[in-house]
């Protein structure tokens, strides 16, 4: 199964975080182009692929996690700003015939990612 997926564990509250919005964007020179934005669903992922099989290509990617409004609406009192707002993720793809899964494992105050599978 190639394509791209992503999940959200709170590792403040245990849980699958729900309700993140996640853009996706395809790196180019300095920039980045908008591919496609999602929300998580309640078990902390998106409900589609963020990028099917068919349509991979190699490249740089970036998502976007819009970590900070998740904390807010969960009561969690950030600073202002607050330390983690937008957790930017850059990676890259090589293997269009792969799937590639980038996990964010998170707090109000830090986070890890992997390639999981």
């Amino acid at each position: 199964m190639a394509g791209l997926t992503t999940h959200i564990l709170d590792l403040t509250h245990g849980a699958p975080a729900d309700g993140v919005k996640i853009v996706l964007s395809v790196r180019n020179g300095g920039g980045a182009e908008k591919l496609k934005e999602a929300v998580t669903n309640a078990d902390g992922r998106c409900d589609a692929p963020l990028i099917a099989a068919n349509d991979m290509k190699k490249g740089g990617y970036l998502l976007e996690f819009h970590i900070g409004d998740y904390f807010r609406r969960k009561g969690i009192r950030l600073d202002d700003p607050a330390f983690l707002d937008i957790i930017p993720i850059a990676f890259a793809v090589s293997d269009i015939a792969a799937h590639y899964h980038v996990p964010l494992l998170v707090s109000p105050y830090g986070y890890s990612t992997y390639r999981g599978s």
